[in-house]
């Protein structure tokens, strides 16, 4: 039997009398679904603010220690962030970031209404792009906690107490991304993404104390790019590690077998489970039927393994088999979303 290449496998410990666990990743779909006309992609920023509300931007830097170009900064990094991420998916055959196209956004911290489909018909016209991955918002908010106490320290007159400075501050980075895709009329996905960062500075006195946060817009820039990277994997599928049981007591053969699966040897277990499926005795014979459905899912063919498991339900009455069936049901769904994900 063919082991498939996607499926990791290890065995596990002792759970019960009659059952061991093994693990396996398997491949779930991406939670965004793309046409297969997609091959060229543009990247835009929508996320700058209208005139009418710069004023009002920089006010609400100021008022929440943030740096002015902070939003600008991070917006750049979160663009960047998908362009690369976008650009490593071998689905795209070109990936352009549309920077020369001035969007602005006419409310700070608001997802925007979405773009007409004249506006991206034209861009997409315009680039040859597909389809527009979009970064519609960015905002970050600041909170800052300023406390005093008291500590211990050894000076040359000896331990004294001396003033100690503390200083809290929690920076919220906030993105929203929509997909455009003006040949379907569809916005296959919208999405915000919310990430907390705290960052805290002591010294003896304010300033020392607020020196310590140096590093905290390299922080801030770094999320905004895990944040862009992040989002362009949700049109790609991604591994679960997942943990099914299996039968090791009924025969000598699953005795033998349960050593072999604890070796790695998965085939040859197989061949014995498969030897009990005729065994007269009704528990035993079910209990191969359903290892025999888990040596196929192992083995990637995913029908097999639930004509197995409903067989060792339906004609011996393994109470695991039900349940193991409806998550061989679910898996051969997602197969076939799989499958419409796979560029063409």
């Amino acid at each position: 039997m063919k082991r498939s290449i996607i499926l990791l496998l290890t065995a596990g410990t002792l759970v019960s009398c009659k059952t061991n666990q093994l693990w396996l990743n398997v491949v779930e779909p991406a939670p965004v679904t793309l046409s297969q006309d997609i091959r060229k992609a543009g990247v835009i920023n929508r996320s700058t603010p209208t005139d009418e509300t710069k004023i009002l931007d920089v006010f609400e830097k100021v008022l929440s220690l943030e740096g002015v170009n902070l939003d600008r900064d991070g917006a750049a990094q979160a663009m960047k962030g998908m362009s690369d991420e976008l650009t490593y998916n071998q689905r795209f055959s070109e990936v352009k970031t549309l920077s020369d196209i001035d969007f602005r956004t006419p409310k700070l911290g608001i997802f925007p209404n979405p773009l007409s489909w004249d506006i991206v018909d034209k861009i997409c016209k315009e680039k040859g792009t597909d389809a527009l991955f979009s970064l519609e918002s960015y905002d970050t908010d600041t909170r800052v906690n300023v406390s005093t106490h008291m500590i211990q320290t050894k000076t040359v007159l000896g331990t004294i107490p001396v003033p100690e400075h503390q200083v809290d501050m929690e920076t919220i980075v906030k993105t929203g991304w929509r997909i455009y895709d003006p040949v379907n009329r569809l916005i296959p996905d919208e999405f915000r993404y919310v990430e907390s960062i705290v960052f805290t500075g002591k010294g003896i006195n304010p300033v020392a104390a607020a020196a310590a946060l140096s590093r905290r817009k390299e922080a801030i820039i770094q999320v905004s790019n895990r944040a862009g990277h992040g989002y362009a994997r949700r049109i790609l599928p991604f591994e679960l590690r997942v943990m099914r049981d299996y039968f090791v007591k009924g025969t000598n053969n699953f005795k033998i077998a349960k050593r072999k699966a604890q070796l790695g040897k998965w085939d040859e277990a197989g061949q014995l489970w498969e030897k009990e499926t005729d065994n007269p005795k009704m528990k035993v014979a079910g209990r191969a039927c359903y290892n025999m459905g888990i040596i196929n899912e192992i083995n990637g063919d995913t029908d097999n393994a639930l004509k197995w498991a409903q067989k060792a339900y339906e004609d011996y009455n393994i109470k695991q088999a039900r349940e193991y069936c409806r998550i061989l049901e679910n898996r051969i769904y997602k197969k076939e979303i799989l499958n419409e994900q796979k560029p063409q």
